[in-house]
């Protein structure tokens, strides 16, 4: 049988399958059978800032009589089970003691002062890696982007300092001028590896009420041409490794992303779809391509077709777009307009 182990940030995998952060990962039992169900590797949950500042808001309230809260906040929380920072720190502790599988922690912040408290602390916690998760949406617009990716720059470069030897990973952003060059940037700065991309959730409208709308939409399978793309433009160029992310449902889509460079993904939608049994099935397909494909190792398929080495220089950059409007009649056939 074909062998499916890889390395993602230096650490063997026994095979490319990453579960990522997700409420899936925030469960101790079910990280138990994450493992049974044949993972390479897990991301626990994200620690949030504003997890952070919740705890910090409570202390304050016992002292202040709940005169800190503002309201914003509390509509942002109300409801929320919450368990504290401190208590994240513990429980990743307790996941690391369970598995025996590479286990990573994630650290979603906005300001310096916390990204830095918490990276550290999220590293004493005995994980084998850290995923610095930049989620962020940038409100002002007289703040130029070179200044935000500076400053992205300089904030992984000081984790790296503090943290290492730990590994450290980060999730980027796919909304930023060149992501190659960002991507190549972190990886100077000490990340690595790059996760391609985060998938952001957006927020909606409700037209007859006017109330903004919430919801938890997962990832279909034409989200992961993008991730596809850039690994395929990055691999062999920006000196990390690469994890693609979004839209991964498959063992043949698992096969696309390392024939374009990547080490390893990470897949949350298709587990909560068809459950944990996904990632077997996952497996026994990649093992499929693979032999049909006829490599016996995954080293030896990854970066085959990556813009590198792909025989048709032309396919990961705008020559594909100009393919697909010159080629329309064929392709758009299929959509009678009448």
């Amino acid at each position: 049988m074909s062998d499916l182990s890889t390395r993602w940030l230096g650490i063997p995998l026994a095979n490319p399958l990453i579960v990522g952060a997700s409420r899936l990962t925030a469960d101790m039992g079910v990280i138990a059978k994450i493992q049974e169900a044949g993972a390479g590797a897990i991301v626990t949950a994200s620690l949030f800032e504003e997890q952070i500042e919740l705890q910090n808001d409570l202390l304050e309230d016992f002292a202040m009589d709940y005169d800190s809260r503002e309201q914003p906040e509390l509509s942002v929380h109300a409801g929320t089970s919450y368990a504290g920072p401190e208590e994240h720190l513990e429980w990743v502790k307790r996941a690391k003691r369970a598995v025996s599988i590479p286990l990573f922690a994630s650290l979603n912040a906005r300001t310096h002062d916390v990204w830095l408290d918490w990276s550290e602390r999220l590293a004493e916690t005995g994980v084998d890696g850290l995923e610095l998760n930049l989620y962020a949406t940038p409100c002002d617009p007289f703040v130029p982007g070179d200044r935000i990716e500076d400053e992205q720059v300089a904030l992984v470069k000081e984790i790296c300092s503090r943290v290492s030897p730990l590994p450290v990973a980060v999730k980027m952003s796919p909304f930023s001028a060149n992501p190659l060059n960002l991507a190549s940037r972190l990886a100077k700065a000490g990340a690595r590896g790059v996760v391609f991309f985060n998938r952001f959730f957006q927020p909606d409208l409700d037209p007859g009420t006017g109330e903004s709308v919430f919801t938890f939409d997962l990832s279909t399978g034409m989200e992961n041409r993008l991730p596809l793309r850039f690994t395929a433009l990055a691999s062999g160029r920006i000196g990390a490794d690469i994890c693609a992310s979004t839209g991964i449902s498959s063992g043949f889509d698992v096969a696309k992303m390392i024939l374009a460079g990547a080490s390893a993904v990470q897949v949350v939608s298709v587990l909560y779809r068809k459950k944990l049994s996904a990632l077997g099935t996952i497996r026994k397909e990649l093992h499929q391509w693979m032999d049909m494909a006829g490599y016996s190792t995954l080293a030896d398929a990854m970066g085959r077709k990556d813009a590198l080495h792909s025989t048709d220089p032309y396919a990961w950059k705008r020559a594909q777009y100009v393919r697909i409007l010159m080629g329309a009649r064929t392709s758009v056939g299929q959509y009678p307009l009448l």
